[in-house]
């Protein structure tokens, strides 16, 4: 390929930085808002969104899949066991290490508050092609870890 870059894409190389900035805040306001009817902060509620996909965790589990340091994984789950979003438990395998569980009691109904994003994207998918969506979940997947690879550094 060219070092030149043809105008059009140029263009679309800007489009693109813009349209993925405004997604970008789109989605932290969405979970701002989401957060605030519950009575957590952004970090607090991304968490609880790991913890329900990926299940119980570890502080260092969970400090690697956010990023965070220690010293703010322990005050993030102190935050979140305060709430009683969460619980510590120990690992029956290793009792020196501790787990961290949600608590799915006090989620209950806050699931309904996603219903009118998750249905918008629903009919957002609807409209691409199954080759489409692949393209786009790749997509999807490389700018993720590029953010994460981002995050690290930071």
């Amino acid at each position: 390929m060219s070092r030149d870059i043809s105008e059009q894409r140029k263009k679309l190389l800007d489009e693109l930085a813009v349209v993925g900035r405004e997604n970008s805040n789109a989605a932290v306001m969405f979970h701002a808002a989401i957060g605030e009817r519950i009575g957590l902060g952004v970090t607090e509620e991304k968490t609880l969104d790991l913890l329900q996909r990926h299940g119980p965790l570890t502080a260092g589990e969970i400090g690697r899949l956010t990023g965070l340091a220690p010293a703010s994984v322990s005050g993030l789950i102190d935050r979140l066991e305060a709430k009683w979003f969460v619980r510590r438990l120990r690992d029956v395998k290793d009792r020196r290490r501790v787990i961290v569980e949600i608590n799915e009691e006090r989620l209950m109904g806050f699931g309904d508050l996603f219903g009118p994003l998750m249905a918008g994207l629903a009919d957002l998918y609807s409209r691409y092609t199954d080759a489409e969506l692949e393209l786009i979940i790749d997509f999807m997947r490389q700018a993720t870890e590029i953010q994460r690879t981002a995050t690290l550094h930071l």
